[in-house]
């Protein structure tokens, strides 16, 4: 089961005309706890943005499935009804879950959605689908996790290794 956070990134960006203005994005994380999700925003963020950022806001964000396409480059959330028949009374029962799916244009995110769901036994109809201002998302990945956080001189080193190999 993930938690998905959403955290809202605060900082100077550079527009196409030289001018720079600061913008708040919002990111999807996966983690346990709000502190593991602050902490690994900043790591994600780190090496895409130059200067200072903020963590604004992090929210827990209640998404059950997410749906990865390569070729997407937006966001799009679901409202999904999965219908299920309550034995007792034979009425319908109607229950909501929100799911994301990755794709560059609304027909795309519906077929990314039905392709994910082709092995779903349940019925589900789509009640809503809306593209989101999300701006990336980091699943949890494993093969990642450093063996021991990395202390303030070794982020300062890498930091300023970085910036030497831009300015080559």
């Amino acid at each position: 089961m993930h938690n998905w956070f959403e955290c809202k990134v605060s900082y100077e960006k550079m527009l196409e005309n030289g001018m720079q203005k600061k913008v708040t994005e919002p990111y999807l994380v996966d983690a346990l706890s709000f502190t593991e999700a602050e902490s690994r925003i900043i790591e994600e963020i780190r090496p895409y943005i130059t200067g200072e950022f903020t963590v604004t806001d992090i929210k827990r964000a209640r998404i059950s499935e997410l749906f990865f396409n390569e070729n997407g480059d937006r966001y799009y959330k679901f409202k999904i009804y999965f219908i299920t028949l309550d034995e007792k009374s034979g009425a319908e029962k109607k229950t909501a879950a929100q799911m994301l799916a990755q794709a560059s244009t609304l027909k795309e995110a519906i077929a990314v959605l039905e392709e994910g769901m082709k092995g779903t036994l349940s019925d589900y109809v789509i009640a809503s689908v809306a593209e989101t201002a999300l701006m990336d998302v980091f699943p949890f990945d494993a093969n990642r996790i450093p063996s021991e956080p990395k202390s303030d001189e070794e982020l300062l080193a890498e930091e300023k290794k970085a910036a030497e190999e831009k300015t080559v």
